[in-house]
């Protein structure tokens, strides 16, 4: 039986340091704040703002909304976005992707200062994560990644680690992180030859490939730290992961559930992301 890597054990690990950060910061008349910008009413979009807000409250960070109708045009948006950029009182700003289909996602997510970039979705952020410099923030799931590997003392120098998904959002990040910690990284992705070979052979496998489900026995051996990163339904309606964790928990060392694992840490990276553009600022 795999140990359960829980999420919730590594944000109130979080939690507690981020809210001393925040009291201090407050001593000094800094009051950390996050604006978050969504345009349109994605269902998706609305949880995540809930819980980022329901998190920010918990550690003592400040919430602001900008919320824009659906149909907003590209240069409304563009502006919204320069106010905050220019607005010293905001420190982290918060936006939701993907955008409406009539705005160039790329010119508005540049337009976003790097300094105040806590979800690492500009090239600038990007480019600093590959880089090794503290150019913006890197993206809060890989990042959440890393903080509950680190948590539970999971030793990556020298290890083989492999990533399942090759986005800029998980996957490309995620296996530069693990090369900073030392990892010798495999990246797997649609065109791999025979990826649960490949799978097998790693100490540490983290998981986006965006399916539910779809890592299964084949894919494990025994001593395997796994990270599943998706969060999909299944046939009954249920949340689940990309791993089937019924076949993983039989045979690996460690695995996080689906919920409960990464998408549980990644609202409080988000908030350590703020807080520390708070501290540069």
């Amino acid at each position: 039986m795999a140990k359960l890597l829980d999420g919730k054990q590594v944000v109130a690990a979080l939690n507690e340091r981020l809210s001393a950060d925040v009291l201090k910061l407050k001593e000094n008349n800094v009051e950390p704040t996050l604006a978050i910008v969504r345009v349109g009413e994605r269902e998706d979009d609305i949880a995540y703002e809930r819980g980022a807000v329901k998190r920010c409250e918990t550690i003592g960070v400040t919430v602001k909304k900008v919320l824009l109708d659906g149909n907003v045009s590209q240069d409304e948006l563009l502006a919204e976005i320069q106010k905050l950029n220019a607005d010293s009182s905001v420190h982290g700003v918060l936006l939701f992707r993907p955008l409406p289909k009539h705005i160039d996602d790329n010119t508005v997510r540049n337009a976003l200062c790097p300094t105040k970039d806590v979800d690492g979705i500009t090239d600038s952020s990007l480019a600093g994560v590959f880089a090794s410099v503290s150019t913006g923030f890197p993206p809060c799931t890989p990042q959440a990644c890393m903080e509950i590997l680190d948590y539970f003392g999971v030793e990556t120098t020298g290890k083989k680690a492999v990533v399942i998904g090759r986005s800029l959002v998980v996957g490309k990040p995620a296996a530069i992180m693990l090369i900073q910690k030392n990892a010798t990284v495999t990246v797997c992705h649609t065109k791999t030859v025979d990826m649960p070979a490949v799978c097998r052979e790693a100490d540490i496998l983290i998981v986006a490939a965006g399916r539910a489900k779809v890592v299964n026995e084949p894919y494990f051996r025994p001593g395997q730290i796994v990270i599943d990163v998706g969060i999909n339904v299944d046939e009954e309606g249920k949340l689940c992961g990309d791993v089937n964790f019924e076949d993983a928990e039989k045979i690996v060392e460690g695995i996080t559930p689906v919920p409960g694992g990464v998408g549980t840490v990644t609202t409080s990276v988000l908030v350590k992301h703020v807080i520390e553009a708070a501290k540069r600022m």
